[in-house]
């Protein structure tokens, strides 16, 4: 298990930079623990219960609690604090956010969501360049 040798949380660009002891090292959206938060919240109790979270795009967060020495507890600004990050998850949410992202986009779009995804088809994460044009379809 890698531990985390650093941990920054960067309000502007809304991500989570986090560095681990095997060289390992992640900037996390905001967005991405916000929707993937390990809390009963949005978990469910139990498989196939999960909540899907949405008009999160714009969420921050307004600091992190340590958990013991195992985790943190972000206190996201749309008054979300029951999530507890293990070191395993965040290193997960790190490793894994391009296809954790894409099955968010797919959840958001077969609930008829496609203003929320609109911003985000394809491979492209928040952060990232946006695609070249004008913006406007007629």
């Amino acid at each position: 298990m890698a531990n985390p040798t650093s941990l920054t949380v960067h309000q502007k660009s809304r991500l989570l930079d986090i560095a681990f002891d095997d060289g390992a090292a992640f900037s996390i959206p905001f967005e991405l623990m916000r929707v993937y938060s390990p809390s009963a919240e949005v978990k469910g109790h139990g498989p196939g219960q999960e909540v899907l979270q949405v008009g999160k795009r714009e969420v921050t967060i307004d600091g992190i609690e340590p958990v013991g020495n195992y985790a943190v507890r972000p206190l996201f600004t749309d008054g979300h604090t029951t999530g507890i990050f293990t070191w395993d998850y965040l290193y997960k949410l790190g490793s894994e956010q391009q296809a954790l992202w894409q099955d968010y986009v797919r959840r958001l779009q077969a609930a008829g969501f496609d203003e929320e995804t609109g911003r985000a088809t394809g491979t492209v994460l928040p952060g990232a360049p946006a695609p070249k044009g004008c913006g406007h379809h007629h």
